[in-house]
């Protein structure tokens, strides 16, 4: 995924662009970076971030970076930011997102005069360096970011600092944010809505889909209107954003205890559901628990609603993995997976488990967890994914490091059981938690990775934890509609 954050003041902003850059660590693994705009002109630093946090690497430019405006990122992909001389002055830019159509907009790029790209990223073009071309291809900045949301498919959330202040864009439907904030003589950008609170900014305004605007420590000038149709990613609630982030209004942490709420109403049939939604099979639990640390809210929810207790049968070791740091490598990922979480043997040995993750993918570390779990004496381990079957992989956003969609569990089920000639029809059943074939995938996944019960929850629940109505909300991995 990835975050960004902004700073325009009329004083030295580095501080609050270090630590509100920090607090976006929780969006990407691999480079962190920030700019600074001040009488020294432009300045800027990169480093990997993926043995060491944000804050480590970055401790001694915070004494060397000087500036009153300024912008920094967390990336699981490019480098960046990067500074970019054109024929629309010099700036820096930081970008959020994904492009699909990436060979068509470089061939487009070199038809229209651009000669060469310089960055690389893993021996691809880096995307915000093909996002500046794109820019530069009109006659005003924004110009050039209006010109950048009707090309790229996908979608791209831009900040620009120059001279004069910073660029924010929302991307056209708005599946990530880009939230304002303010306090005296300064205002913030920020992907995230709690990471400017404790440096004393007090929420401004939140961009709608497509809106640009001009921050300045004056105030925010509106560029381009937002325009009418939004698709917010609905995974922000369910795993990547922070718990006490809000988007649209809606509080992660709050969102996940009616989640939770709402899986729970589903298990003790209190929740009006079509014949074949529930299991057949009564469950009777010991205790609840979370996969730390985003299912933890979904099983508070969970546990407060059906009354079962809830515990934690392990415990993620944060003095030495303070941080999502996750390596590349599948198998080195799975292994650092482990290495985080100690189980408590107490509350593990002779009980009956409902654990709650947020999501299943490919289902290889929930497994080896539920695995140990029976070799530590769990008598059942039944699984309340906290979101519904993922299907597609993700167009819009690099939320998943899956490179096909057959790394995913429920793909390599529909394929055991349909072979290799899956149609989208055939898909839509597989979509429908009242269909005997959705019936069918869940059992198939259930058995390969050992379950005791499995229920994931329903689209039309998620939307209801959500609450901002599902037209506004972007649901594509688990429905495939765009």
């Amino acid at each position: 995924m990835g975050g960004f954050f902004g700073v325009t003041a009329k004083e030295n902003c580095v501080m609050d662009l270090f630590f509100g850059t920090d607090y976006h660590s929780h969006l990407g693994t691999r480079r962190g970076g920030m700019a600074v705009y001040g009488k020294q002109g432009f300045q800027r630093s990169i480093h990997n971030i993926e043995n060491s946090p944000f804050r480590t690497k970055f401790e001694r430019d915070v004494e060397e970076l000087e500036g009153c405006s300024g912008i920094g990122s967390i990336s699981d992909n490019e480098p960046q930011p990067l500074l970019i001389q054109s024929h629309l002055g010099s700036y820096a830019i930081v970008t959020v997102g994904k492009i699909n159509n990436e060979e068509e907009l470089v061939r487009q790029a070199y038809e229209n005069g651009h000669i060469h790209f310089m960055e690389m990223s893993g021996g691809r073009i880096n995307a915000t360096e093909l996002t500046a071309s794109i820019i530069n291809q009109r006659q005003s900045l924004v110009e050039g970011l209006l010109y950048a949301q009707e090309c790229i498919e996908g979608s791209m959330s831009i900040l620009l600092l120059t001279p004069e202040g910073i660029y924010a864009s929302r991307d056209r439907y708005g599946r990530t944010p880009i939230v304002i904030g303010r306090k005296e003589q300064a205002f913030c950008v920020s992907f995230e809505s709690f990471a400017y609170i404790n440096l004393g900014y007090h929420d401004y305004s939140e961009l709608g889909p497509g809106e640009i605007v001009l921050v300045t420590p004056e105030g925010i000038q509106s560029l381009s209107k937002p325009r009418n149709e939004m698709k917010i990613c609905s995974f922000l609630w369910a795993y990547y954003g922070y718990p006490t982030s809000s988007y649209e209004g809606v509080n992660v942490e709050e969102m996940r205890y009616r989640c939770g709420q709402i899986l729970a109403q589903r298990d003790l049939g209190c929740k009006g559901c079509a014949k074949n939604c529930c299991q057949e099979k009564e469950i009777h639990p010991d205790i609840v628990a979370g996969v730390p640390d985003s299912g933890i809210a979904h099983a508070i929810g969970y546990a407060n609603e059906s009354g079962i207790p809830f515990a934690r049968p392990f415990i993620k070791y944060t003095p030495t993995w303070p941080r999502s740091f996750m390596p590349q490598n599948q198998s080195q990922r799975n292994l650092i997976a482990k290495m985080k979480l100690i189980p408590v043997d107490a509350l593990i040995h002779g009980k009956r488990l409902l654990l709650i993750d947020d999501s299943i993918v490919r289902g290889t570390q929930l497994r080896e967890t539920t695995e140990f779990l029976y070799q530590s004496g769990a008598k059942e381990v039944h699984i309340r994914p906290a979101c519904p079957p993922l299907l597609f992989g993700c167009k819009y956003l690099n939320f998943s490091r899956s490179k096909s969609e057959m790394d995913l569990i429920t793909r390599q089920v529909i394929r055991e059981l349909e072979g290799d000639l899956v149609t989208d029809k055939l898909l839509d059943e597989y979509v429908n938690p009242d269909s005997q074939k959705y019936l069918d995938m869940i059992e198939g996944i259930r058995k390969k990775l050992n379950f005791t019960s499995l229920k994931f929850h329903r689209l039309d629940d998620l939307i209801e934890s959500i609450g901002i109505g599902a037209e506004k909300l972007c649901t594509y991995c688990w429905s495939g509609k765009e």
